[in-house]
């Protein structure tokens, strides 16, 4: 039974990452930003190139998925209402309302899903990945939401 994760790369490390991936029998990981770099040296092993050598070494598959990232006038709504909430892109805890009605009506409406789904390896964990650390605070939550019950399985969060 294919099951499914979401993971993000904020307060974790490469081993930290790797073993919360081992641990839920990720293999599969679903890239689903749309640049695929992360500010901050901390987190260079996070940068596309970085990321998907360390999952090669691991044995665990990597894709990338850009139709499922906001666009940067999406980003750029959420970014608005973070300001005015006074809160950071690192410590946002949910997303705008605003930004998720949008983002499932111009993002994952026209999604494939399907072609997500047969990707899956079967018997095993697929992890959405993002770069928050709290899902809710990340539209990779958004995609699982309308994953899991395609999938028939719930939405796991690994926290790294």
């Amino acid at each position: 039974m294919r099951a499914l994760a979401t993971v993000g790369v904020y307060e974790a490390t490469l081993d930290s990452f790797l073993a919360a991936l081992h641990a839920a029998n990720v293999h599969l990981v679903i890239d689903i930003r749309q640049r695929r770099a992360v500010r901050g040296r901390e987190y260079a092993w996070a940068n596309a190139q970085r990321l998907q050598a360390a999952l090669l070494r691991e044995r665990i598959a990597y894709s990338h998925h850009k139709e499922l990232a906001p666009t940067t006038e999406l980003r750029q709504l959420q970014y608005a209402e973070d300001s005015r909430q006074g809160v950071g892109k690192r410590s946002r805890q949910v997303l705008a309302a605003d930004y998720t009605d949008r983002f499932r009506r111009e993002i994952l409406n026209e999604a494939d899903l399907g072609g997500v789904i047969e990707e899956m390896p079967p018997n095993a964990t697929t992890a959405l990945l993002c770069v928050e650390r709290d899902p809710a605070a990340c539209h990779r939550s958004l995609v699982a939401d309308d994953l899991a019950p395609l999938l028939g399985t719930p939405v796991r969060h690994l926290y790294p």
